[in-house]
């Protein structure tokens, strides 16, 4: 039995492995694909005006707008490990495959540094047990892919303490997935490593073979890269990068009237969701990027902010429709 049960283990770990290289970057640019995928937080509700779907209307409504695959958020209102018993995960994935669907990845929430002030409380250990909740999820639903965040900085405590606790978190949480064949991509999100050159350090710190990257261009967006600086990002966090989220935004200027000056005081600037192509992205430079690594995972699209329009359903579903247009436009002209 401990042979069988070995040889089952190595197998797994070759299966997973296997996987995992069929992802990462292959440095030919003929390998750049066009897969398109929709993220169920564009339809949760969570923002202002934003109409909400339920799961099981989402997916249809990303078939019918001509998605390939899903990127379904991890938590309520859509699916919750608190929701979700055996029974509930295999109607879900049934659901999924007969839409001709693929399940790219789960999006997970977490905060490697959420409690850091509170010694007492193993914060730290709790975010790496809901990892391996969502990686049971994960696989239970058919995919190998779960995206998960740093942590936020808090104040008052030692940036190198805060660092060091989020690279033990995802060390512990990559060798939680590993028992169920799950890739982490770690996304350029939270504070801690949001610029590529920490966030490469960190991946390489921490070296471990299911821990990888979802890295996004909005975040070198508004650290105020430019094109170049985009394209070298890209090209450093090359071996890592397994998945990628895209959206697009502009800055609403803010202003505050200051009395005793009788003028206005310059603020940071909001930002506001458009449709891709349309705001301050530059996704061309991006795309282009992707390709020139031989970028392999899947083009998964967003709206996770207050969008331009309004957040009926009839505006969500043009947004969204534009994403594929916009994919199919940039795989046309850059064969």
């Amino acid at each position: 039995m401990r042979r069988l049960l070995t040889v089952v283990l190595v197998i797994c770990t070759f299966t997973a492995a296997t996987a995992l290289a069929q992802k990462l970057p292959t440095g030919n640019p003929k390998d750049f694909k066009v897969k398109t995928c929709l993220h169920s937080v564009s339809y949760a509700g969570f923002w202002r005006g934003q109409a909400r779907l339920t799961i099981d209307e989402f997916l249809v409504k990303a078939k019918e707008l001509g998605y390939d695959g899903v990127m379904i958020m991890a938590k309520r209102p859509h699916v919750s490990v608190l929701d979700y018993d055996a029974t509930a995960r295999k109607a879900l994935r049934r659901r999924i495959e007969k839409l001709g669907l693929e399940l790219v990845c789960l999006a997970g929430y977490t905060d490697f540094t959420a409690g850091i002030d509170k010694a007492g409380i193993p914060n730290m250990e709790i975010q790496v047990a809901y990892v391996e909740e969502l990686a049971r999820l994960a696989r239970d639903l058919g995919t190998d892919m779960v995206r998960i965040f740093t942590g936020y900085e808090r104040p008052g405590i030692a940036y190198d303490k805060q660092y060091a606790v989020v690279a033990e978190g995802l060390r512990l949480a990559g060798e939680k997935a590993a028992k169920y064949g799950i890739t982490l991509a770690v996304q350029n999100h939270h504070d801690i490593a949001s610029h590529h050159d920490t966030m490469r350090w960190l991946l390489d710190e921490v070296n471990h073979p299911n821990i990888k990257a979802a890295f996004d261009p909005w975040t070198p967006t508004l650290q105020n890269f430019n094109a170049e600086q985009m394209r070298e990002a890209v090209l450093k966090m090359k071996p890592y990068i397994v998945h990628m989220t895209a959206a697009d935004y502009v800055r609403h200027p803010r202003y505050h009237y200051e009395s005793t000056l009788t003028n206005f005081l310059e603020q940071t600037d909001a930002i506001r969701a458009v449709p891709i192509g349309e705001g301050i992205v530059d996704y061309e430079t991006y795309f282009k990027a992707l390709k020139e690594i031989g970028y392999q995972g899947y083009v998964t699209y967003e709206m996770c902010e207050v969008l331009d329009g309004g957040g009926s359903i009839e505006n969500l579903d043009r947004t969204a429709k534009k994403f594929v247009t916009y994919m199919k436009d940039f795989e046309r002209r850059h064969q």
